[in-house]
This record gives C-alpha cells, structure tokens and sequence, in this order.
C-alpha cells in the first residue's frame, strides 16, 4: 500500500475556491490512478473525482462536474483537487484515495485500496 497525506482544507466562504493536495509515498506513484472521495457528517464517503495513472482519463461527481478539477503531477507524488464555486454543501471530510497498480481507474469505494486521514473542508454561506 501507499502512504497518502492530504492538506489545504480549510475555511472559505461560498463562492470561493481551495485546492487540496495529496502526496503520495513510494517511487511508483505513477502506476496508481487517484481518487478524491468526501464525507459529510452522518453521511456515506461518495465519490468526487479520479484520474488514471496516466492521467489521460478524469471521472467527476456530477454534483461538482465543471466546478472542480483533478490533476496530478507524477514527478512530485501528488495529486490535486482544484475546487472552486465552493458551496456550503461541498462541507465534508475529503479523502485522497489509491488504486493498486496500474489498475483501471474507477469511482467505487472498493476500486480503491490506499487511503488518507481526511482533510476538512467547511464553507460558510
């Protein structure tokens, strides 16, 4: 398994924007696709975002499709989460999320095998 660390979660008002990052452990990041999963309190962890390891493939959540952006840079084990239009209903724990190696992409909690502590993210109204 690979290790996962989030961070930039934070506090922002609506309409704003914040970008969460994961950085992943290991020399072999480049054959995991990543995945951004989030959880509200007293609700299931849903899926976000995901890219392939590649990075040619990208999967959204419609609830946040033209709002937020997944990108990931191989050569600095991380993956990102541009997130912008920010609603109070996008308050949750975000989780960065990896696949075994060079396994498909895909947007189920059990595509995944590799899990971060969660970072917050709370917007205001």
């Amino acid at each position: 398994q690979v290790q996962l660390v989030e961070s930039g979660g934070g506090l922002v008002q609506s309409g704003g924007s914040l970008r969460l990052s994961c950085a992943a452990s290991g020399r072999t990041f480049g054959t995991y696709a990543m995945g951004w999963f989030r959880q509200a309190p007293g609700k299931e962890r849903v899926f976000v975002a995901a890219i392939s390891w590649r990075g040619g493939s990208f999967y959204y959540a419609d609830s946040v499709k033209g709002r937020f952006t997944i990108s990931r840079d191989n050569a600095k084990n991380t993956v990102y989460l541009q997130m912008n239009s920010l609603k109070p209903e996008d308050t949750a724990v975000y989780y960065c999320a990896a696949t075994d190696p060079f396994r498909a992409v895909g947007t189920l909690l059990d595509d995944f095998g590799s899990w971060g502590q969660g970072t917050q993210v709370t917007v205001s109204s």
